[in-house]
């Protein structure tokens, strides 16, 4: 959410920061109803004010032996346009507040500007990519060994859902508890196991609700999280936080429910783009002065889990046109897949400044001081697990068809080296 007296005194910059999203100018659409919104409130203040003078006055009148009946007929009147000018206020509010919901986060003065992924920006490379001959898909792969079943789960759920068996089902759990213990163990996250079916207001907090309905599942008065950014976000929804007490950082494993309604014909093959998937979070709340190195600090935390893995990958800053809603400023991490000859997201870390601390009323204070002021909220992959299983398989496959399994993950898979039939 925007901060509405900020728009008031500086308009321009508002609007700059709309064109680097490559959107209209909205600050006079913006001021406009909240001039009319500021008028009709004033209009009900001096209304209420002036009942409250008249219905005095009547009574002096009347005590007095004066005609009355002029006072009471105004007093009618005003009786009849109260209800009116109430409504009218509560609807552009409504409107505006509408309208401030549906703008998304301005980006930062150095995330560079474009209209595309084409435009993002390449910072740094870790790991060579493997020279493999004739290099297989994940799901070329996994359907050789026998182990990967989409046609099954496809009978059951239909299309962008999958089985996974023996070996995979363990490599998925192995990987899912090692990114657990580095985040907990070495980088300081606390564990949570969050709700997986949050409401309206939550998803609002984060930005999902009201522009992204259509790529959320929704269950009688609940949603499925598409994440769990919403339920660690939360955490601090309608809170007071100690500012001494920040950053708070979280992490979670769990099910993301998406219904990709923007991605028909992408990647409709394999583990890419599914309905459900695991995915382990990381979410930091902080002061505003602390979440810039706060990003850099969650990227690299997410990095740490593709080295120990000996996974190749790029980092690269989304440029104006490829973040997200709620994104101040974020990085991407893409892993190398041999099979796609190319590098693919395995993680997205943005700070989001305060956008989504004021949709939340999310605060801190000082000790010994009265002004709160709103925190910063980050979120990002740690990583997602479907996709480093990807990963996994197609840069340790091996001429016969099996995995080598990485030497991080032996031991929780108990000692086994290689995944076969």
């Amino acid at each position: 959410m925007h901060d509405l007296r900020a728009i008031r005194e500086n308009p321009e910059s508002f609007d700059r920061g709309l064109a680097r999203r490559g959107l209209e100018p909205m600050s006079p659409t913006v001021l406009d109803l909240d001039s009319r919104r500021r008028a009709a409130q004033t209009q009900l203040q001096e209304m209420q004010a002036r009942r409250n003078e008249a219905a005095k006055e009547i009574g002096l009148a009347k005590r007095e032996g004066r005609d009355a009946q002029p006072l009471m007929d105004e007093m009618a009147q005003l009786k009849e346009r109260l209800p009116q000018v109430e409504e009218e206020e509560k609807a552009l509010g409504a409107e505006l507040d509408g309208l401030l919901a549906s703008i998304p986060n301005l980006p930062a003065d150095d995330v560079p500007e474009g209209p595309d992924e084409s435009a993002n920006v390449e910072i740094r490379r870790w790991g060579e990519p493997k020279a493999i001959a004739d290099a297989k898909q994940h799901f070329e792969l996994g359907e050789a060994l026998g182990l990967m079943d989409f046609e099954a789960a496809s009978r059951m759920s239909g299309a962008r859902f999958t089985v996974l068996k023996g070996g995979l089902a363990r490599l998925e759990r192995a990987l899912a508890d090692f990114m657990l213990d580095i985040h907990t163990g070495e980088h300081g996250y606390t564990e949570i196991a969050p709700p997986l079916m949050v409401r309206d207001n939550a998803l609002f907090g984060t930005g999902q609700l009201p522009k992204f309905e259509e790529d959320l599942f929704r269950t009688g008065d609940h949603y499925l999280i598409p994440t769990s950014e919403v339920p660690l976000t939360n955490l601090v929804n309608d809170q007071i936080v100690a500012t001494e007490e920040l950053p708070h950082r979280y992490t979670a494993l769990t099910p993301c429910f998406r219904a990709e309604a923007g991605s028909a014909g992408r990647d409709t093959r394999g583990m890419i783009r599914q309905h459900q998937f695991w995915k382990v979070e990381m979410v930091s709340v902080t002061a505003p002065d602390q979440s810039e190195a706060e990003h850099l600090r969650m990227t690299q935390c997410a990095e740490t889990i593709l080295q120990r893995l000996g996974l190749p990958y790029r980092v690269v800053t989304l440029c104006t046109g490829d973040m997200g809603f709620s994104a101040r400023k974020t990085y991407d991490i893409e892993v190398w897949l041999p099979g796609q000859n190319m590098y693919r997201e395995i993680s997205s870390c943005s700070n989001c400044g305060d956008f989504q601390a004021r949709r939340m009323k999310a605060r801190c204070r000082p000790k010994g001081e009265k002004q709160t002021q709103f925190v910063h909220t980050l979120n990002g992959s740690g990583v997602a697990v479907g996709r480093c299983l990807i990963a996994v398989l197609e840069n340790y496959q091996q001429p016969d068809g099996s995995i080598l399994v990485p030497e991080a993950l032996r031991p929780y898979m108990r000692g086994l080296e290689r995944i076969t039939t």
